[in-house]
């Protein structure tokens, strides 16, 4: 079957069943319906290393593994043994297992900045529990989120300052302030509108760039200043920027951090850490008043735990790290190099750390443009490759990168015709992809 000739039948038969039964027909709003280019939403079966088959039998060369989860690619056989290894040995007890103990010490001893850990079961779950207890520990009601970063949780304090903050009320984002990412002065002007009042300062330590030499260090010497905690989000850049994330990168340890996704290699697993000092508010030899820090039924799931100490031993054994960033390297050389052979280098431009790529579509203007998305994504589809952005797995063999390459090189040829023409339209098969956050339907 050539590119042109894939079908999507079934999974659009299952996109219509999906919506009748699941509001938005996907359980992450980043894997919506709308995400996709019109009756080319794949629905998955399975996949093995860094490929997927759709319900059709279409095969994908698959980028964004489980929104940046599956670092290792899918079914690893490392993981997957120590996964069967605990499942026949139950998975959830009314006391603490062993490997609650063991799982937290090899934690520990790979984020090294950190004095305790408590996991949970996904990202919103952690970063919320560091928030709540920067505002115990501080006593104080504002937080404040680095404006420039996409996402931190689902919870109101976050999801209130989006589009998409229908059913919270009000007086809850007032309680949520912004500072500008590389900005000290901005920043410091906000603590002193609010003096007393901000209670943390959380943020991405790097996104698609690096930070400015002396920034995070200076971020967090101006928190401690004026009395509030520095919280790292490490969510997309713990196992990605190192296995100990970012902090371990740029130097600087912030008062508490949180880390998931690939922490599981797509099994569901998320952490709390920090210092002693703070996390100690939620356990049992703290004098001071508790704080109901996290407590869940299923945060210490024992298959979700060895999968976690099976990625952190598969890291430091393999140096994932460094084979996420070399692949990320070779794979934005090749699609900047067909896209300026095809005149479109301006247009289709690759950014951000190279374990961590993403891909911006713009227009004639060098405007962000969904229409020209909708175009490349459904160009890249045709051509076997899958994914919303080009964040790699190590997986992904050299084979894989040459093939994404010309997939890329295709879609560029179809990109430029449409700037030619002017109007992307005729090559997007119907309706634009939107953006996650947005008001109304």
């Amino acid at each position: 079957m050539t590119p042109t000739e894939k079908s999507f039948g079934r999974s659009t038969e299952l996109n219509a069943r999906l919506q009748d039964v699941v509001p938005g027909g996907a359980h992450t709003y980043a894997k919506g319906l709308d995400q996709y280019p019109e009756n080319m939403a794949p629905v998955m079966t399975h996949g093995r290393g860094a490929h997927v088959w759709d319900a059709d039998g279409n095969e994908y060369i698959e980028y964004g593994s489980g929104l940046r989860a599956v670092s290792l690619g899918h079914a690893h056989p490392a993981v997957l043994e120590a996964v069967r290894g605990q499942l026949g040995l139950g998975t959830n007890f009314v006391r603490p297992s062993v490997i609650e103990l063991d799982a937290a010490e090899r934690f520990l001893a790979t984020v090294q900045t950190a004095d305790m850990v408590k996991f949970a079961k996904n990202g919103s779950d952690v970063t919320t529990a560091a928030v709540k207890l920067a505002r115990a520990a501080t006593g104080r009601p504002l937080v404040a989120i680095c404006q420039d970063q996409p996402f931190f949780s689902i919870d109101d304090w976050f999801i209130s300052t989006t589009a998409m903050s229908a059913g919270i009320p009000g007086s809850t984002a007032d309680l949520t302030v912004r500072f500008p990412y590389g900005d000290l002065p901005a920043t410091e002007r906000l603590l002193e509108e609010h003096e007393g009042q901000v209670s943390c300062l959380i943020l991405e330590a790097a996104t698609q760039h690096d930070p400015p030499d002396g920034y995070l260090a200076g971020l967090r010497d101006l928190a401690h200043r004026h009395g509030c905690l520095l919280i790292f989000d490490e969510m997309i850049t713990g196992f990605r920027w190192s296995e100990a994330g970012a902090q371990a990168v740029y130097g600087v340890t912030p008062d508490l951090s949180t880390f998931g996704k690939a922490l599981g290699n797509g099994f569901a697993i998320s952490a709390l850490a920090g210092k002693r000092e703070f996390m100690e508010r939620g356990g049992l030899r703290d004098d001071r008043e508790r704080v109901f820090l996290l407590s869940t039924t299923h945060g210490a799931e024992s298959h979700s735990l060895a999968a976690a100490m099976a990625v952190l031993d598969t890291y430091e054994k393999e140096g994932i790290a460094a084979r996420l960033h070399a692949l990320g390297d070779r794979l934005a050389g090749g699609v900047r190099e067909v896209a300026e052979a095809a005149g479109v280098g301006d247009h289709v431009v690759t950014r951000g750390r190279a374990s961590n790529l993403v891909f911006a579509t713009l227009d004639q203007d060098l405007q962000p443009s969904q229409e020209y998305r909708t175009l490349f994504l459904r160009e890249l589809i045709l051509g076997g490759v899958v994914g919303p952005s080009f964040v790699v797995s190590a997986a992904l063999t050299d084979e894989d990168i040459a093939r994404t390459v010309e997939a890329v090189a295709q879609a560029c040829v179809v990109y430029r015709k449409a700037l030619d023409a002017d109007d992307p339209r005729g090559w997007t098969g119907g309706r634009p992809v939107k953006p996650v956050f947005r008001r109304f339907v």
